[in-house]
């Protein structure tokens, strides 16, 4: 069956299909990890416990040729638990670096929030520089590297939410919901399944280096017309100068997204377009991804949180003043 699947793309939409009878109810948190490993960035899903989230990137490990590991965040927790340290060898007085779970292709962060800010820290930096720095060595991660951080929006007592500029560096924000009532039979049945099974279940094909990273050179050679690029932009930078679309939501916004956001937006809209097996990218495919890149990327005014505002109402807004082409 895999030699049948030649190309990326065919492999990649191959694993797509697999993943959506593996995870139940949460098509776009499926089709998000896929984004975020398509484009190298890494995301961060926000959701009450229970909705998969887990489930999703286990089950993305096993499609990829690649090695897993999930991190539990706790109070506790050290830098060093996250990057690896120097461990002493008595035998030759030597020291030698021991890699910690970082040093893997993708990492699992559960309950990134409950963690110290410099454990939060050394796991952002690995993330943005794909190396961790121990004393004067520097050690490389994994070429292809992912992380799936998780928040749970439930008991925020004891947490450290991420600081705004830290938030930055994650290039996806995506919020889980439950899943509809048909979904819920499909979940019972499915875990029924898997228990009474006696094999373990594969998937059709597994994506290998190669293919990733040749995905990612075919979604920078699709088609965007200069005025689907100019439209991205104008979004982003409505977000810091609102008060030229709608002047109560620049009432609403105290900062807008930075150019990393721009960034994102471009990457993400090329994904959706790839991932839909066109060559080209459309108004629509900016529109789809344009939550998920930038709700993390606004910070909202006192004024607009206590009046109940949201980072999603703010998007909502925008994207109706935005004229599209």
């Amino acid at each position: 069956m895999e030699a049948l699947k030649s190309t990326p793309r065919e492999r990649v939409r191959a694993v797509d299909d697999w993943l959506a009878t593996r995870v139940i109810g949460q098509p776009a948190l499926v089709q998000r990890l896929l984004m975020a490993l398509l484009c190298g960035g890494h995301l961060l899903v926000e959701g009450a416990p229970g909705l998969a989230k887990t489930r999703a990137i286990k089950e993305l490990a096993a499609a990829v040729e690649g090695d897993f590991h999930r991190i539990q965040f706790t109070p506790d927790l050290l830098p060093s638990d996250i990057t690896g340290s120097e461990v002493f060898r008595p035998e030759d007085g030597s020291f030698h670096f021991q890699q910690g779970p970082i040093f893997h292709n993708l990492i699992l962060a559960d309950e990134v929030n409950r963690a110290p800010a410099k454990v939060q820290s050394a796991l952002l930096e690995a993330m943005a520089e794909h190396q961790v720095s121990i004393g004067r060595r520097t050690f490389r991660l994994p070429e292809l590297f992912l992380v799936m951080a998780t928040q749970n929006p439930i008991e925020q007592e004891g947490t450290y939410p991420l600081p705004e500029a830290q938030l930055d560096r994650f290039l996806l924000h995506v919020n889980v919901g439950y899943p509809a009532a048909a979904a819920e039979h499909d979940i019972l049945a499915l875990v029924r399944g898997e228990t009474l099974a006696s094999a373990t279940v594969r998937p059709p094909v597994r994506l290998t280096t190669d293919d990733v990273f040749g995905a990612r050179h075919a979604m920078l050679k699709l088609h965007m017309a200069k005025s689907v690029e100019t439209y991205l932009v104008e979004i982003v930078l409505a977000t810091r100068e609102a008060t030229r679309y709608d002047p109560e939501v620049g009432a609403w916004l105290e900062y807008g997204a930075s150019p990393r956001g721009t960034l994102a937006l471009d990457q993400l809209s090329r994904a959706g377009a790839w991932l839909a097996d066109r060559d080209f990218v459309t108004p629509d495919d900016v529109r789809a991804v344009a939550h998920d890149a930038l709700r993390h990327r606004i910070i909202l005014s006192f004024e607009a949180e206590a009046d109940g505002i949201t980072n999603d109402d703010v998007i909502d807004r925008l994207l109706s003043r935005v004229p599209a082409p």
